[in-house]
């Protein structure tokens, strides 16, 4: 395996100019990052070079690399690129790939950098920085709200496209801050931010969104399968005149239905309850309880166990026991290490 004929090809391929060359390149690219550590190497390699263009290509290798393999290669490939993106690269096209790839590698040692750039001349960098704020935040993303906040009311319609998916469907956080943020978007002149700002806004369950859903709903091109997504998360039974017209078999819809249906989520809520009971009937000691995701749809089982807290989906479980609340908690009580809770 020879690094330096491995630069060379990528150099050669990052400075040739004409139709197809980018999709040379990344094809190239692509078949290096197959290969970790041998993606590691040559990308880092490339990150020194004085040619933008191979700079941009060595963090685009990188960037590949993260998104392909595990968190080994996904820190090394932040070790690598955070340096070149604090020192903001006075190339933009380099700056934008050196975002990427911090955000394929989803790592919170990216976060400072990342929001030191969110104030980047460049409408592409910033883009960049609010596609790859919510993949380095997971765990608390508390100290990249603000940034995300404003980056909704960027100049740029694709920067707060981006940025309203990312406060919206992507972060999961509330607070009068973060919906005043989705609310002005919800009038935004870009018809693409403003459903994310609808959407972001049904998902926190904000009564005000549900005449923008229906709006959305009622496009006559369709409607985007997140727009399902926030319907049934939003739950409003105003919205089943809204939704009877789609397909129940497609994306999202019967969901939609489920959620904005009251009669279903009665039963829903029947059979948890049931099942709760069956369960503290057969395992009187189990810590079982059911619980509704504050962000998400349907309502999820939980049994700890030695510690450790164990989920089901009570829907799955309905579904494999045909309904039935006593095998339903058969299931369950089986499926744990030893058989008992």
């Amino acid at each position: 395996m020879d690094t330096k004929s491995d630069s060379a090809l990528v150099e050669q391929a990052a400075r040739r100019a004409g139709p197809g060359a980018r999709t040379a390149l990344r094809a190239l690219l692509s078949d290096f990052a197959e290969d970790g550590g041998r993606a590691l190497r040559l990308g880092t390699g490339l990150l020194g070079s004085a040619d933008p263009l191979v700079r941009r290509a060595g963090c685009e290798l990188l960037a590949e690399a993260a998104g392909r393999h595990e968190s080994g290669v996904r820190e090394a490939v932040t070790t690598a690129v955070l340096a070149l993106a604090a020192g903001q690269d006075p190339d933009h096209q380099v700056q934008r790939a050196a975002v990427r790839a911090l955000g394929a590698g989803q790592d919170a040692r990216a976060v400072p950098v990342l929001l030191a750039l969110a104030g980047h001349p460049d409408a592409e960098v910033r883009r960049a920085v609010a596609e790859a704020l919510p993949t380095v935040s997971t765990d608390d993303p508390g100290p990249v709200l603000p940034a995300l906040i404003r980056l909704t009311g960027d100049a740029d319609p694709e920067v707060r496209n981006w940025a309203t998916f990312a406060l919206g469907f992507q972060i999961d956080a509330d607070s009068p801050e973060v919906r005043a943020a989705l609310w002005s978007r919800t009038t935004d002149e870009d018809a693409a931010a403003r459903e994310e700002g609808v959407r972001g806004l049904a998902r926190r369950r904000d009564p005000r969104a549900v005449p923008l859903i229906a709006e959305l709903l009622d496009d006559e091109a369709g409607a985007h399968v997140l727009t399902f997504r926030a319907a049934a998360i939003l739950g409003a039974a105003e919205l089943l005149p809204h939704l009877e017209h789609y397909d129940p078999a497609d994306p999202g819809v019967a969901d939609a239905l489920a959620g904005c249906d009251p009669a279903a989520r009665a039963r829903d809520e029947a059979f948890a309850a049931a099942l709760l009971d069956a369960l503290h009937r057969r395992a009187p000691d189990s810590d079982a309880a059911v619980h509704a995701e504050r962000f998400e749809t349907g309502l999820t089982l939980t049994l700890t166990v030695a510690g450790e807290i164990l989920h089901w989906s009570v829907e799955g479980l309905s579904g494999r026991s045909a309904g039935a609340p006593e095998r339903a908690a058969a299931l369950v009580l089986a499926s744990l290490p030893d058989g008992r809770a």
